[in-house]
């Protein structure tokens, strides 16, 4: 459960008054925190929670990697980590993140480290982020890891970028056809199907389905927009919840035409990127394979790790479990086997990241030069196919006329 804030007002020792707000558990603990900053409370009242509909309680990955930057940059200076912490939460301009590094900062100053106080804000700080913080103080790294984390969530943004840039396009186009079939099939349709019949005409196969596409919109319209959604919802509800449908879904998306090829490259660029920064900290293989089943976000890539992490740990070869394990490219298995033979593991798996990070923006970039056409001869099909079911039969009853 979360801690209460407070508003406070307190004198330092020189008797200036000082105001802010803090977390704390009651009174009593209030006056222990502030004695720890050398400050006596005079009063306090109980911060009023904030009742904005889209108050933020997450926290973005831009947040993340400002806070890795920052907290590099102070303590590489020698700041303190309790004055770091204290500065990173007025600098936050994320309340919620503000009040999650004020629980850091508590749990640091009660004597744990700083990875031990992260652990407790899983939804804000993942395993791997942990866990790579927990060598980093271990070894006496920190500033080091925390420049790679900037870097890697900096690049992991970057890429989720591109991908919403990549389906901005199609979806507003999406949403463009779905509009404009609406008005035609709610209006335009039926204002011309009553004309249609007065003229007495066989109408053609392609207008009847038009005509009966029309009817469906006009009396079923609440059917055609709720049973998308509802299929939808029902699919996420079973996949989320079902362990085998999960792993049935993991696997249609990496064997998916186009974007499946795209996917399964991301995913070899997020483990190869991560499992290096784990393997430069220090962290056990076996370790940093287990931590990199929950980082793949695939449990069809999660399970071929774990062959993988089974048949090393009985005495197998890194570069060999890897190829008897399936689904990582020969590229990655070569690579690996450079890195047993060298000894730089971490900059053949680097080299890896990089060669995909390139080729899934150029895949990216050729996918978006080739939705372009495509959505827009879509587009225009549809539009003339309704037309021509439209106008066709009007054009052959005033040919008719004129003879």
């Amino acid at each position: 459960m979360d801690m209460p804030s407070f508003n406070y007002n307190a004198v330092d020792k020189s008797g200036r008054l000082a105001m802010g707000q803090i977390d704390a558990s009651n009174e009593a603990d209030l006056e222990t925190r502030l004695g720890h900053m050398g400050l006596d409370l005079i009063t306090f009242r109980v911060a009023k929670k904030s009742t904005r509909l889209f108050n933020r309680t997450q926290v973005s990955h831009q947040d993340l990697a400002m806070f890795c930057f920052q907290l590099e940059q102070l303590t590489s200076a020698g700041v303190p980590l309790l004055e770091c912490l204290s500065d990173l939460r007025e600098s936050s301009s994320n309340p919620y993140f503000q009040k999650v590094l004020g629980v850091v900062r508590a749990e640091v100053e009660g004597g744990k480290m700083l990875s031990q106080a992260l652990a407790k804000h899983p939804g804000v700080f993942s395993d791997v982020f942990v866990s790579l913080i927990d060598a980093g103080e271990k070894t006496g790294q920190l500033p080091t890891v925390l420049n790679n984390l900037f870097n890697t969530i900096r690049w992991q943004d970057e890429l989720r970028s591109q991908t919403k840039q990549l389906l901005a396009y199609p979806a507003f186009v999406a949403v463009v056809v779905m509009g404009a079939v609406a008005f035609l099939m709610t209006y335009l349709v039926p204002q011309m199907v009553s004309f249609l019949r007065n003229m007495g005409q066989e109408l053609p196969l392609n207008t009847k389905i038009l005509i009966a596409m029309s009817n469906v919109f006009v009396n079923y319209w609440w059917l055609v927009i709720g049973a998308p959604i509802l299929i939808v919802v029902v699919l996420v509800a079973i996949i989320q919840s079902n362990p085998q449908a999960r792993y049935r879904f993991d696997r249609l998306k990496l064997n998916l035409p186009v974007t499946g090829p795209i996917l399964h490259k991301i995913i070899m660029a997020r483990f190869a990127r991560y499992f290096a920064l784990m393997y430069q900290t220090g962290i056990p293989i076996l370790d940093a394979i287990k931590i990199c089943e929950n980082i793949v976000g695939n449990r069809v890539v999660a399970d071929a790790l774990s062959r993988a992490h089974a048949q090393i740990n009985a005495g197998g070869s890194m570069s060999e479990s890897f190829r008897n394990a399936g689904l990582f490219p020969q590229l990655v298995v070569r690579m690996i086997k450079v890195g047993e033979n060298t000894g730089a593991l971490d900059k053949s798996l680097l080299n890896i990241s990089y060669f995909y990070d390139r080729d899934v923006n150029d895949s990216m970039q050729k996918m978006l030069k080739m939705i372009e056409p495509a959505l827009t001869v879509l587009l225009g099909g549809l539009l003339a196919f309704i037309m021509l079911s439209i106008l066709g039969p009007v054009y052959d009853t005033f040919g008719k006329l004129k003879i």
